[in-house]
């Protein structure tokens, strides 16, 4: 009976995914990820395991290594970067995500964000139970230029529901132009990054973690902006430099950043992050409603077992040489 380590924390004994997973004749056990976790712990909940469901798991080489029964690990969610996608194809392990599984939530997530910030709503209602009153202007997000970085399923919803609300969008994009059809393309404008940091009054984060995107929004990105311009960012932390942005947002370079994600989290004390006014900081929520994650709970369970009979649907590791 192959054993299947289950760490994404939503997902529990006797939940769905849990009996489907019995059914199909797999072991399950359960060890939810609900913070930083010693590596140590991971290799050992890993003993005996052929497949994986995980959450951002720190799967390194090291431990990969460590785990020779692994078969299969399938992320709940469309990043792969916790995975060493590389190692894993060299040792035989497949690798899958979900792309697009929570495209939606994350979408209308960002447009709360940008409300958000638009509106300054964290910054009032912080003044109300602080005992005061606050009555600063926000701004509409109609007119406004909204730039994308990233043009993926979530990055794609985004542009729909922000021309809808009257906006321009610009988006920049690896993705070739043959390839940049599909759901509200048609009133996108594709622009290279600095002209759409130097066009832009929002900036929404959309791209996946890579060694090309890693520190992407750096000082030099902030100068470019608009002093009004405010960064969202949906994606990964690792994509902006948070020592530099904090500077910009002191030195009023731009206005304020959104930011669901962070290069450490949970938040360390320490972070520059902490304590800049208008930079707001959220708990990594986007993807995370009760629809998203029954879709991934589900889905990911079905590409598990795929993949442990060979045919997996969506993995990262096909094509990368072993």
């Amino acid at each position: 009976m192959p054993r299947v380590l289950i760490t994404t924390d939503y997902l529990r004994p006797g939940d769905a995914v849990d009996q489907y997973l019995r059914g199909a004749g797999h072991e399950t056990v359960h060890l939810p990820m609900t913070g930083r976790r010693d590596p140590e712990e991971l290799v050992a909940a890993l003993d005996g395991v052929e497949a994986a469901l995980v959450a951002n798991e720190p799967l390194t080489e090291d431990v990969l290594r460590r785990a020779p029964s692994l078969r299969v690990v399938v992320r709940t969610g469309v990043g792969y970067d916790s995975v060493d996608v590389d190692a894993a194809a060299r040792l035989g392990i497949t690798v899958s995500n979900l792309p697009g599984i929570n495209a939606n939530a994350v979408a209308e997530y960002t447009l709360g964000l940008l409300l958000a910030a638009a509106r300054r709503l964290v910054q009032s209602a912080a003044g109300v139970a602080a005992g005061g009153w606050p009555r600063e202007d926000g701004h509409e997000l109609r007119g406004a230029t909204l730039g994308l970085i990233g043009w993926g399923a979530a990055a794609r919803r985004v542009a729909t529901l922000a021309r809808a609300l009257g906006m321009t969008v610009l988006c920049t994009t690896g993705v070739p132009d043959d390839q940049r059809g599909g759901e509200g393309s048609e009133q996108v404008r594709f622009v290279g990054l600095d002209e759409l940091l130097a066009g832009s009054d929002y900036v929404s984060v959309h791209t996946a973690l890579t060694e090309r995107s890693r520190g992407l929004l750096g000082a030099a990105a902030f100068r470019s902006m608009r002093p009004t311009a405010v960064l969202v960012n949906t994606a990964r932390g690792l994509i902006v430099d948070e020592r530099a942005l904090a500077a910009a947002v002191r030195a009023g370079e731009i206005a304020g950043a959104a930011l669901d994600v962070a290069a450490t989290e949970p938040l360390p004390e320490d972070s520059p992050l902490r304590g800049v006014d208008g930079i707001v900081v959220y708990s990594h929520l986007a993807g995370q409603t009760a629809e998203a994650r029954q879709a991934a709970g589900t889905e990911g369970a079905a590409e598990l077992v795929r993949s442990l009979a060979g045919a997996p649907r969506f993995a990262v590791t096909a094509g990368v040489p072993a």
